[in-house]
């Protein structure tokens, strides 16, 4: 977090100095003029409140008073909580909410609060490049790698040139799972509103415009990869390194971790059985998860990069068929495998990789597999996650699924009913488990949390584009607000935005913790069970916890490079917020261009 002095002394006349019981917690980038807006108020105290204020941030003159107040009770470590609504305030400027004694930091109402963000993002996707890498000007894993796991023992430990790519976090393996989500999350954001990114950056991320929009960029940074990983329809790879590189902090490109052949570094080979190299082994039963991921940016990524990429167009129409059959081939879940540790993406689900597929093929391949798509959306409805209490680490990823989306705008009226429907059941699951606390977030709180609030106002966004159906609308503004400071700790989940919030300033990457390098653009895990936090292996706060006051036996989240499990910031959850925040951009356009009509008019 900014160190801010949170335990602000309120000082009474008579000299006694008590610490700050109450606060107001805000969307610190702001509101946009016609969005729903809603502050929460805490406090460690039993206190009643009737209404609060809205007052001018320079003056400090009251312009706006509302009765607008919710009581939610305890919450966490807060023995009182409201919400505060003044989604009816739409006047453009700067302010800060007052209710009793008790002040929020100050914020903005405009239309362009948005604008920006999702480029501000693509430079944690930069920061992330393996080969090279623009933030440090530098390369690294130049000699990828050697296979492993090939049933050829001709093939076996040959080398394959798979340079490229993204680092998956903070450490240095690369996961075809993420990226290829990854991908088709920067594809899906540029198609839904081309117009919400910029041309800043040329196609390696050096400051210079190309004539291609950033994200594409990034976009065909990640496909390049994917390529190499799948360079044939009967060799497809799932992984590059596994966690014997977790061996402390270092550049990437000074990484000194072995795996037994100089520089190289495994490359783990499809099988669909489980894989661990040493003592521990993943759950694997087939290859359709990895295959339908592949088969879907390569789908989507034929038809975008048409325009600046032809050839290459032509050729990933080609390798999404190819993937896609193998998916067909090998039903099952294609885990990443560990190695000298339990931890590993245990993605039990694939049919929802394989719905997207088969949604993506229908669209750009001239070919009818619209039947496939909803056979395969049918065996899953709703994302399990979404309603639980809790599940393990990425087992139902990702953690949306947009096959959904793309089934509930068909022309066939009985599957576009039938998935909008499955669409909405998976926003209610969260709706309902959320509406009873003051954040309404009803988000299980498992590593990587962010990520499915990232997914859920993902979905909820796009249910309402389909549909119109307001229902969802305020959970769907108090998890984005809860992403940007509106949330028990009072801060942005989003490294460096706002610039001068409150926001993570000790995130678990050796560009910080040991480069003192501002990582800006990252989204971090965010809170999680504190049991989950006491039970992972090696956790270690390097400070005092400047949040401990507002921890509680449930929840956690520390802004500390030793906390991996919080506040570590990773690609797939950073990409996976682009699409929300260009819409909100494309948003706040539409509806100044419309207020600027009426003052013409």
């Amino acid at each position: 977090m900014k160190k801010i002095l949170f335990l602000l002394l309120l000082i009474l006349p008579f000299g006694l100095i008590f610490p700050q019981k109450s606060w107001i917690r805000i969307n610190q980038l702001g509101y946009q003029n016609k969005s729903i807006k809603v502050a929460v108020l805490v406090s460690k105290e039993n206190i009643k409140l009737k209404s609060f204020e809205l007052c001018d941030a320079l003056t400090g003159k009251s312009l706006w008073k509302s009765k607008n107040v919710k009581s939610y009770g305890t919450y966490g470590s807060f023995t009182s909580s409201y919400r505060l609504n003044f989604s009816d305030f739409k006047k453009e400027g700067a302010y800060y909410i007052k209710a009793g004694e008790v002040k929020s930091p100050s914020f903005r109402i405009a239309n362009d609060v948005y604008d920006g963000t999702a480029d501000f993002l693509l430079k944690y996707m930069r920061q992330q490049q393996c080969g090279y890498n623009p933030f440090v000007k530098d390369s690294c894993h130049t000699h990828d790698g050697f296979i492993i796991y090939h049933p050829d023992p001709k093939v076996d430990s040959t080398h394959i040139d798979v340079v490229g790519g993204w680092h998956d976090a903070s450490d240095y393996l690369q996961y075809v799972t993420t990226s290829a989500n990854a991908v088709f999350q920067l594809l899906f954001a540029y198609e839904q509103n081309p117009g919400s990114y910029g041309d800043a950056y040329d196609k390696d991320g050096n400051p210079g415009a190309n004539g291609i929009p950033d994200i594409l960029d990034q976009a065909k940074w990640g496909m390049d990869w994917l390529v190499k990983m799948n360079p044939s329809k009967d060799m497809m790879f799932n992984q590059i390194a596994d966690d014997r590189d977790h061996a402390g902090f270092k550049m990437p490109s000074l990484d000194p971790v072995s795996y037994g052949k100089g520089k190289e570094r495994p490359v783990y080979f499809c099988t669909g059985k489980p894989q661990g190299v040493f003592k521990y082994k993943n759950r694997a039963t087939g290859i359709a998860s990895t295959a339908g991921k592949y088969a879907a940016a390569f789908s989507l990524g034929s038809e975008i990069f048409s325009k600046y990429y032809p050839e290459f167009a032509k050729l990933l129409k080609t390798k999404a068929v190819e993937a896609y059959e193998l998916g067909v081939k090998y039903p099952g879940a294609c885990q990443t495998a560990p190695c000298v540790s339990p931890y590993f993406y245990e993605e039990d689900n694939w049919v929802d990789d394989m719905e997207l597929a088969a949604s993506q093929l229908s669209q750009y391949t001239g070919k009818n597999y619209l039947n496939d798509a909803a056979k395969y959306g049918k065996q899953e409805p709703v994302t399990p996650w979404m309603g639980a209490d809790t599940a393990r680490h990425y087992q139902w990823y990702p953690f949306l699924n947009l096959g959904h989306y793309f089934l509930a705008k068909s022309s066939n009226k009985a599957i576009a009913k039938e998935f909008t429907a499955d669409f909405k059941k998976g926003i209610d699951n969260v709706y309902q488990k959320g509406k009873s606390n003051p954040f309404l977030i009803g988000i299980p709180f498992v590593w990587c949390s962010n990520n499915l609030v990232s997914a859920m106002v993902t979905q909820s966004h796009l249910y309402y584009t389909l549909t119109k159906d307001d229902s969802y609308q305020e959970m769907e503004a108090a998890l984005r607000d809860w992403l940007f400071g509106c949330n028990p700790w009072g801060t942005s989940m989003i490294i460096g935005l706002p610039k001068d919030g409150d926001n993570p300033v000790d995130p678990h990457s050796a560009f910080s913790a040991v480069y003192h390098m501002q990582i800006d653009g990252g989204l971090v895990d965010g809170p999680v069970y504190s049991t989950i936090f006491n039970m992972l292996k090696g956790l270690t706060l390097h400070e005092p916890d400047e949040y401990a006051e507002f921890q509680s036996k449930r929840v956690v989240y520390h802004d500390d490079f030793g906390d991996y499990s919080t506040n570590e910031p990773t690609m797939d959850g950073t990409a996976s917020l682009t699409y929300f925040l260009g819409a909100l951009q494309a948003e706040g356009k539409k509806d100044q261009a419309d207020l600027l009509k009426k003052k013409v008019k």
